[in-house]
């Protein structure tokens, strides 16, 4: 499924986001992915993340450093985010996000993993994370709104959690 929407997303710059369903990333050029995000499920839960400078809830994950591939990024972003660890995680899809200044493009990855606590979340190391917290899934319009693509990326998910059992 492709969907497209214009949003504005970063430091108030506009961008055109065209997300597409996909089972691999092995078509993206590496050198364009920039940063890894999940919907990641506790015993049934969806875990999400409350960003205290933004003063928002999201999904966890974050930017991939040079060097690493997805699946470190992956797990590093979620250890580090909410002291969990990933068990299983199955590509979703990615957003494509174009700047309207000047066409740049960087591709997001999106996934779904079935994590475990290490223990109770104390802190990120950055600090950008200050709380997470365990919901229903199918409440997490009451923590964030995203649009019709994120409305994908978590029904998506949820479609693709029983093939990570």
């Amino acid at each position: 499924m492709k969907i497209t929407e214009k949003n504005t997303m970063y430091e108030g710059n506009e961008y055109i986001c065209e997300y597409e369903d996909v089972d691999s990333f092995d078509n993206l050029d590496y050198s364009f992915c920039k940063q890894t995000y999940a919907v990641c499920l506790c015993d049934g839960k969806m875990v999400i993340a409350y960003r205290g400078k933004k003063k928002k809830w999201g999904l966890i994950g974050g930017h991939i450093e040079k060097g690493e591939t997805f699946e470190q990024t992956l797990k590093r972003e979620i250890k580090e985010e909410s002291n969990m660890e990933v068990l299983k995680f199955l590509p979703v899809g990615y957003q494509k996000a174009t700047d309207t200044r000047d066409n740049s493009f960087v591709y997001q990855l999106r996934y779904v993993c079935i994590v475990r606590p290490y223990g109770p979340f104390v802190s990120d190391p950055d600090g950008s994370i200050v709380e997470i917290k365990l919901i229903d899934p199918k409440d997490y319009k009451k923590y964030f709104d995203w649009g019709k693509i994120a409305d994908r990326i978590i029904e998506r998910a949820l479609e693709l959690k029983d093939k990570l059992k």
